[in-house]
């Protein structure tokens, strides 16, 4: 099972992080490791090797057949499900890979990084790119976006990644975050929509 994401997929929140509005031809890809999934509303623990650590709540899809170099008018039949997902980052230490030059896998790739909510048949929602999510911290609102904002839409990042890497069944593609990240404190409680159907819970310690 692989974890891919995309970076920068929706211009406000590149706007936040860098200050400016920030376009690309192509995805930005990233991977996390195996051991970076959190299931079942288990509780996500803040590292200890960061001093802020942000939730980036995104639409996450699971793929559902083998498939290589897929074409994007075929990319819709290789994921079946959908959910929310947290890709957790751990900010400063991104920060300063990133001035270093160094590759920031260690920033967004660690144990537990990669919390992933209650899947959804894609048949029981609207089109991929019509949905609108949310993160609600503490009963409050923090994070909401819409899919159609997408800079790259998801059939688009399905082919994108099977040009590199063979898709398997169970394979995740988080496919990027709105505007609205912040950070997570020990004692924060999270619930992420999918709609209006909550599809993921649970506690940061």
């Amino acid at each position: 099972m692989k974890i891919f994401a995309v970076g920068m997929n929706y211009q406000e929140h590149n706007k936040e992080l860098h200050g400016t509005l920030y376009n690309r031809e192509e995805p930005v890809i990233f991977t996390k490791a195996d051991s970076a999934l959190l299931t079942g509303g288990k509780p996500f623990f803040v590292p200890s090797f960061t001093q802020q650590c942000e939730y980036e709540t995104e639409v996450v899809v699971r793929i559902c057949r083998l498939g290589r170099s897929i074409a994007r008018r075929w990319a819709h039949r290789y994921y079946d499900q959908v959910t929310v997902g947290i890709d957790f980052t751990a900010r400063d230490l991104q920060r300063k890979l990133r001035q270093e030059g160094l590759p920031w896998e260690l920033s967004k790739g660690f144990d537990g990084s990669a919390v992933v909510g209650e899947m959804v048949k894609k048949d029981e929602l609207p089109d991929i790119q019509n949905l609108h999510f949310r993160l609600e911290k503490n009963g409050e609102t923090v994070q909401q976006g819409h899919t159609a904002d997408m800079l790259f839409q998801v059939d688009e990042i399905v082919s994108y990644i099977s040009q590199f890497f063979t898709l398997k069944m169970g394979d995740l593609i988080y496919t990027g975050t709105p505007a609205g990240v912040g950070p997570v404190r020990e004692g924060d409680h999270l619930v992420g929509y999918l709609e209006d159907r909550k599809v993921l819970e649970f506690n940061v310690k």
